[in-house]
């Protein structure tokens, strides 16, 4: 068929070490999926040109597999035919004559029983090309060669599948608030379409976006042939990728939530209490009344973060308070002395 086997496993989407079984099995699912009559006329020249390759995917392996059986079979031919010839030769060498005649006529026996034997091997119901069923090639003008109706129907399926339009890529921006809860956004995109002449025109397009609890910037969500058509080209891909909008108080660090908060001198050195509210709306207290605040130091609360994306039990990141303490920019003589003899006493 002049195409490499690589390629029709890749049609089938199926791997190499694939049973003659689950080869079947794909193909009548490709085959029902894309046969023409289930497609619109916008995509059935599309449908029609895939149930073409698929086909003859599967026809290709067929005949890889009957090969594979005749090749076996002849191999044992030649095996039993080998040895029959020894065994000939041993017995014309010997001294009885009767022998030597008795043993000819045994390999020609052998060799012709092994005849019959490699069509058996080639329709034997244990046989892998067995498992298979012919398929027949159907156009839209009816039945195709065998030969030539699969090298067209292959030039087709090429001529729709390996070249597709380029994905119309679209910023989709959410809060945090948006992407810790999750949400559904309404997007509205044009898109460049092709009539039947032909041209191309634009066309309005507003598609829903559910997006999930612990989404990241950068996730994408495709729909598949919703982007630009060129003529004879596949339509492209409308991609849209999450953005994170910035919010004026946390920050987020994978699954973590930071959240900064400045604290005066005198509060971090004698003690401090603030308050806020977290990302889902709850007010959230924080009180220090025997440790000291120190330049770096962070408070971690547990479970209080984003939610893990897919994770389970409510899987959530950690919520991290980062305090900066606040110097006084200027001191007067009094309040240096002052301080000067509290902390000469600290250890």
């Amino acid at each position: 068929m002049g195409n490499p086997p690589e390629l029709y496993y890749k049609i089938l989407n199926i791997s190499r070490d694939t049973s003659p079984k689950d080869i079947r099995a794909a193909y009548k699912t490709l085959v029902r999926q894309w046969h023409p009559d289930k497609h619109p006329p916008s995509s059935k020249n599309e449908a029609e040109a895939r149930f073409k390759a698929i086909t003859e995917a599967y026809e290709a392996l067929l005949d890889q597999q009957e090969n594979r059986a005749a090749f076996g079979a002849r191999s044992n031919v030649v095996a039993d035919g080998k040895r029959d010839r020894t065994a000939a030769a041993a017995a014309a060498s010997g001294d009885g004559g009767g022998e030597r005649a008795t043993a000819m006529p045994s390999a020609a026996k052998s060799e012709k029983a092994a005849v019959p034997a490699a069509t058996a091997a080639r329709t034997a119901p244990s046989t892998p090309a067995r498992e298979f069923k012919k398929p027949v090639l159907y156009s839209s003008t009816g039945r195709l060669g065998e030969v030539g109706g699969r090298r067209r129907a292959f030039a087709e399926f090429s001529s729709y599948v390996v070249r597709k339009a380029p994905a119309l890529e679209q910023k989709v921006e959410c809060t945090l608030e948006e992407l810790c809860t999750g949400c559904k956004k309404e997007v509205k995109y044009s898109r460049d379409v092709v009539d039947k002449n032909g041209r191309i025109s634009k066309k309005e397009e507003t598609k829903t976006i559910r997006v999930k609890p612990g989404w990241k910037k950068g996730m994408k969500v495709t729909f598949d042939g919703m982007g630009d058509e060129r003529p004879g080209c596949l339509p492209g891909d409308a991609v849209f990728t999450i953005a994170e909008k910035k919010h004026k108080v946390f920050k987020r660090k994978g699954n973590d939530l930071v959240l900064k908060a400045e604290v005066p001198l005198v509060s971090a050195l004698t003690g401090w209490s603030f308050s806020f509210r977290l990302i889902g709306g709850e007010k959230m207290s924080c009180s220090f009344r025997d440790e000291v605040i120190f330049p770096g130091y962070e408070k971690v609360v547990a479970g209080e973060g984003m939610p893990v994306a897919g994770g389970e039990n409510g899987d959530r990141g950690d919520l991290r308070v980062k305090f900066e303490v606040v110097f006084p920019k200027n001191l007067t003589d009094e309040q240096r002395s002052g301080l000067a003899s509290i902390l000469r006493s600290c250890p």
